[in-house]
């Protein structure tokens, strides 16, 4: 094995990921390292945010290794002009 496959299997990995709620069809926009973990979570109705809105569906995600530029990404989202970025690029996923 060489050195850069090395690496990177040791780097951590920052997840930005959009849910959808089948309940009020909003979404939920969120942050972390371990994806399918924190979905277990939002599926059991554990993660505060989201738990009087389940059952939620992925619909979008993104992953960094760098952990500002997640942060960073996260923000732009919810902010007013990334929301409306969000749901031009996710038109068709949310017919």
């Amino acid at each position: 094995m060489n050195e850069t496959s090395d690496v990177s299997k040791n780097q951590l990995r920052y997840y930005v990921y959009i849910l959808r709620s089948y309940q009020d069809h909003g979404f939920y926009i969120g942050f972390t390292t371990d994806l399918k973990s924190r979905l277990t979570l939002h599926a059991k109705g554990q993660v505060t945010a989201t738990k009087f809105r389940v059952p939620l569906k992925l619909i979008f995600y993104e992953y960094f290794i760098n952990k500002a530029d997640a942060k960073a990404r996260e923000r732009f989202l919810k902010s007013g002009y990334g929301r409306q970025q969000l749901k031009a690029f996710l038109k068709r996923t949310l017919l």
